[in-house]
């Protein structure tokens, strides 16, 4: 039986499953290092990341759009990056009447966290 630590990682609305051990471990796959890529990718963006943080970093675990919109950018803007983090699995979304609310999908901080930490020596 294996010590290694697996890292989970949720990309283009597919649930969160096993994906890669810290980098410090061993070097990833080529398919570890694709859905790894598209997640990275997402957050490459400093709107991205912004709203990205916005959404993790807000009371309750979860964001209204309204909420969160002003990032310097237009709203259809806005939406566009929203998309692209629920498109990499980053995020999630509920529709509550006329406003979106956005969360971040369980176990995401705990992977990235993972993966890019250093192994236990």
């Amino acid at each position: 039986m294996s010590n290694q630590r697996v890292v989970e990682l949720s990309v283009l609305d597919e649930p969160v499953v096993p994906c890669c051990p810290p980098l410090t471990e061993r070097p990833l796959t080529a398919e570890e290092a694709e859905r790894t890529a598209q997640m990275f990718k997402a957050l490459g963006d400093p709107v991205r990341l912004r709203l990205f943080s916005l959404v993790a970093s807000h009371a309750g675990g979860e964001a209204c759009v309204c909420d969160i919109s002003d990032v310097g950018v237009s709203q259809p803007t806005v939406s566009h990056h929203l998309k692209k983090l629920k498109d990499a699995g980053l995020l999630s979304s509920e529709r509550r009447g006329t406003w979106v609310y956005y969360r971040v999908e369980p176990g995401v901080l705990a992977a990235m966290g993972q993966l890019l930490g250093a192994a236990a020596r």
